[in-house]
């Protein structure tokens, strides 16, 4: 029996050049995004950090459109927020 992390159409997250293959199961996704997001706002406490926060959202932006929408929105804010500091 294969693992669903082994399958050939699992989800990929590509992070830094780097693929980062997501379970098949829907609900592990999310729950694993959701256990980021908690984590990444308990940042301040040892083991945790504040970078589990934008790792919760962008593994949640697979499932959930508003949240994919939001991300895009920030991610064009921050590239034109770069060019302009670049510019000036």
């Amino acid at each position: 029996m294969s693992s669903p992390l082994n399958e050939p159409h699992a989800p990929q997250i590509r992070l830094f050049n780097r693929t980062i293959r997501m379970p098949r199961a829907r609900w592990l996704r999310v729950l694993i995004g959701v256990v980021l997001v908690f984590g990444g706002f308990l940042g301040f406490l040892p083991i945790l950090g504040f970078w589990m926060l934008p790792l919760g959202v962008l593994v949640l932006s697979y499932e959930f459109a508003w949240v994919r929408r939001r991300r895009r929105r920030t991610a064009i804010w921050w590239g034109r927020r770069r060019s302009d500091k670049q510019r000036s």
